[in-house]
């Protein structure tokens, strides 16, 4: 049986488990938070679209989402749908560059409701 201290070396000799990162993204009336929303190119990440307002809003970024490598989660034509209170997760791998998103609905966009998603 192997001593108590052997177990606790090992322990601490074992490598860290890499955790992926959590970026949440609330999605208010007629704003994202954060803006701009900052990644890390090659990285897996999931992200956490919360919408924080009392009515429907999207977070439409074709380009982004054409350009990542999706992993799970429903970006159906380049976007994340939510209704009020709604939460969903998706977790991707993005590619460099800068990239426009915005809210589709009638006249969200023109409200402000626009950002840039920028992977370093």
């Amino acid at each position: 049986m192997p001593s108590r201290y052997l177990i606790a070396a090992a322990l601490i000799a074992a490598p860290a488990v890499a955790q992926t990162p959590v970026v949440p993204i609330e999605l208010r009336s007629f704003s994202y938070n954060p803006s701009p929303i900052h990644l890390r190119a090659g990285q897996e990440v999931v992200l956490n679209f919360t919408n924080r307002s009392d009515g429907g809003h999207d977070f439409t970024a074709k380009e982004f989402f054409r350009a990542a490598r999706i992993i799970s989660g429903n970006v159906a034509e380049g976007e994340v749908e939510l209704g009020s209170g709604q939460s969903i997760s998706v977790t991707l791998v993005p590619a460099a560059g800068r990239y426009k998103v915005h809210c589709g609905h009638t006249f969200h966009t023109m409200f402000g409701m626009s950002s840039e998603i920028i992977v370093d």
